[in-house]
């Protein structure tokens, strides 16, 4: 009787375990899974989890980190530099701060490398939670590029690799440059005095390829992966991968590169994703290689206003020992299949169609706003339910921190709108809703005063001015008002409602491509903004808005 209780709890607990354990179920990974401005995707895995990170440029906090169990649902667990003592992006232009960090895990400790251009140059943080704190940086300053890269080899030894100038600094052409690397001290976090030049010019030097930039290493079964961007961050943008023995090299460039493009593919082809290209790998617990790379939606010609975005797709290794990423199409696809362990719910949604709604009740911003620079006072409150924004002299088209607080437009097609209580007090005070790109490309939504009269205001910056476009009296000089900006492909929509009323049009049809890369330059994405200004004179008003909604319905998710 005593042995059949035995047997009885053993295939009670045998079966508890069976049902704990986590079966392969089929799932999707939706593209782009970081929708909006997130370039130049870095990713690292670390016991079945998923690090990755992106670029940010003059926004603050700096560099956002996302985890995933499964590649298909990330969240934002933090930044990376989220303390003015780590560095000040104050007289940045917002294309300019941060470049191209890589994320990378080593004995109990995740690094970050990255390239604080103009100010400061290549740098290295470490922390032993990826959600932070992150160390102050640590500078790099033999470094004389940008993109570092970590790299640590299984004999103790590592390395850090970056974009570098022409050999001796005399560039044989336009965009001569080459992947050099040097040394890394784990102790002092310093770099060795010898460069190692792995890369010069490109695949192939005599065809004058250009801006050979973003490397990686990689090992696998005896050789060292080198996989580096090609080909600038345009259409032209590609993957190449080259390989050696020695992790000097040299490095021989695999004759089939590259190993991802879409700048071959008829730009007039539905629903495009193009410049493809600032790739780095990972590899799944089940043995799945899958790369990380940036893309653009453009919804008209060259034009896209989303930014660059994080895509990604699976990569295949071949017969030969070579790779190839998106190997069974010629297009980088909206979704691929995959079959992953466990889900994780998204707490604020970074993919497909959705709609977001922060009602301010949290102690804290959550993660998706971002300042454009380090706020230099505390000129924000969330209280009861609402945020209040002090109305400050800073404007946007400045290169200081304004009162202006962003999230990104993830949808080629899609709303942002919101409530707002402010009592104007002169003709220089406004607050509303920005459609930003940069300090002199965006359209500006608000509330102001004129002759004695409350007004809904529509501007569109002129180099760094504004140029009234529409302007409408309304009721109620306190009476709280909403408004609504709509983002339609190739044209904004501008509206507004006031208490109690339906939607009225204040600008219809303006041109999106005007804050499009190809027109605004740059290196980022638009921005849907809450934000105020006195127009350069002190001011003692606040604008107050009780809830903020964004809303995204691409078609190609339907």
């Amino acid at each position: 009787m005593l042995l059949n209780k035995k047997i009885a709890v053993f295939l009670i607990i045998s079966g508890l375990l069976v049902s704990c354990e986590q079966k392969l179920v089929e799932s999707t990974i939706t593209n782009p899974v970081l929708a909006g401005f997130y370039p130049d995707p870095s990713i690292c895995a670390v016991d079945g989890d998923y690090y990755m990170v992106t670029s940010t440029f003059a926004y603050f906090p700096g560099l956002p980190v996302f985890h995933s169990k499964d590649l298909v649902n990330w969240e934002q667990i933090g930044h990376v530099i989220d303390r003015k003592e780590q560095m000040d992006f104050t007289g940045h232009r917002v294309s300019r701060g941060l470049f191209a960090p890589s994320i990378r895990y080593h004995e109990g400790l995740f690094y970050v490398t990255c390239t604080l251009v103009d100010t400061g140059g290549n740098f290295i943080v470490t922390a032993t939670n990826p959600e932070g704190p992150w160390s102050e940086p640590v500078w790099l300053p033999e470094i004389d590029g940008i993109d570092p890269s970590p790299f640590f080899d299984e004999d103790g030894k590592a390395y850090v690799l970056y974009n570098s100038i022409a050999p001796e600094g005399k560039p044989l052409y336009n965009g001569h440059r080459t992947i050099r690397m040097r040394s890394l001290d784990l102790d002092s976090l310093t770099l060795g005095e010898e460069e190692y030049t792995l890369v010069n010019g490109g695949v192939d030097i005599n065809k004058e390829p250009v801006w050979i930039e973003a490397p990686h290493i990689f090992k696998r079964e005896g050789y060292y992966y080198l996989i580096a961007a090609e080909g600038g961050t345009a259409e032209n943008h590609s993957e190449v991968v080259f390989r050696s023995k020695n992790i000097l090299g040299p490095f021989i460039p695999y004759e089939k590169n590259p190993i991802l493009t879409q700048r071959h593919l008829d730009p007039d082809r539905n629903h495009p994703i193009t410049s493809a290209g600032h790739a780095d790998f990972v590899q799944t617990p089940e043995g799945d290689w899958w790369a990380v790379f940036l893309a653009c939606r453009p919804y008209k010609g060259e034009h896209y206003n989303t930014g660059r975005e994080t895509f990604l797709a699976p990569v295949e290794w071949l017969e030969s020992g070579w790779c190839v990423i998106n190997p069974d199409f010629e297009e980088v696809q909206y979704s691929y299949p995959i079959s992953i362990k466990s889900g994780q719910d998204e707490k604020i949604p970074l993919n497909g169609n959705f709609k977001l709604i922060d009602d301010f009740n949290d102690s804290k911003l959550k993660k998706n706003w971002t300042f454009l620079r380090n706020p230099v006072e505390k000129w924000h409150t969330l209280k009861g339910g609402s945020l209040s924004m002090k109305i400050r002299p800073q404007t946007c088209s400045s290169t200081e921190n304004p009162s202006f607080l962003g999230h990104r437009q993830q949808h080629l097609r899609g709303s942002a709108s919101t409530l707002m209580h402010f009592t104007p007090k002169n003709e220089k005070e406004k607050a509303g809703m920005l459609i930003f790109q940069n300090e002199s490309h965006y359209y500006f939504l608000c509330k102001s005063v004129v002759d004695g009269n409350p007004v809904i205001q529509l501007f569109q910056s002129v180099e760094h001015e504004m140029n009234e476009i529409q302007s409408k009296i309304i009721t109620g000089m306190s009476a709280p008002i909403q408004l609504k900006i709509e983002a339609r492909g190739d044209s904004y929509h501008f509206f507004y409602a006031e208490e109690g009323g339906d939607w009225n049009v204040l600008g219809e049809g303006l041109d999106a491509t005007f804050l499009s890369t190809k027109t605004a330059g740059g290196f980022v994405g638009s921005m849907f903004a809450l934000y105020g200004t006195s127009s350069g004179e002190e001011s003692e008003n606040t604008a107050v808005f009780d809830w903020f909604e964004y809303e995204g319905n691409d078609e190609v998710y339907r």
